[in-house]
């Protein structure tokens, strides 16, 4: 359930802002968007995983508010990553 290196390093090649960026807003919206992903599927799977329900609610939550700083700072921006991730249908 945790992303390895390459996942990583790929994530972070995809959607940084400038060469040396690893901690940007998209970067971290992206980064936990697959996390999010995975735990969704494995919690179809074990249904009664109740602490990791917990997670990823809070994991959803921390999406949420990095989503509406982009958002608050640059509406173009906002929607090119909400298109680019596939989310908020």
């Amino acid at each position: 359930m945790v992303l390895d290196t390459a996942q990583k390093q790929d994530i972070i090649n995809t959607h940084q802002v400038h060469p040396t960026d690893t901690g940007s807003a998209p970067v971290q919206v992206a980064m936990l968007s697959e996390r999010i992903n995975q735990l969704s599927t494995h919690l179809r799977s074990n249904r009664q995983d109740f602490s990791s329900r917990k997670g990823l609610l809070k994991m959803i939550g921390q999406r949420k508010r990095l989503l509406s700083y982009i958002r608050r700072h640059n509406e173009g921006d906002y929607k090119a990553l909400i298109r680019k991730l596939g989310i908020r249908g």
